[in-house]
């Protein structure tokens, strides 16, 4: 018969295989939740509105537009 001493040998490699296994899948879960709050926050970035800076820019850069345009058009300005 097998001594007692293999069984607690197979216990403590099956427990420290267990802790393995379970450090990494915490690991894992750890780093998809990192992740998914990097997107919300870049998501919440993008919807924030510009500032007044940005919106006169978008401003000059339609009106750029709008003038090649009527020039594209053949309207004299």
């Amino acid at each position: 018969m097998i001594d007692p001493i293999f069984w607690m040998i197979m216990a403590a490699a099956g427990l420290i295989g267990l802790a393995i296994a379970a450090h990494a899948a915490l690991k894992g879960w750890n780093g998809w939740l990192a992740l998914r709050h990097a997107e919300l926050d870049r998501h919440h970035a993008a919807a924030t509105p510009p500032g007044p800076a940005a919106r006169i820019e978008l401003a000059d850069l339609r009106e750029r537009v709008r003038k090649l345009e009527a020039i594209a058009a053949g309207v004299d300005l």
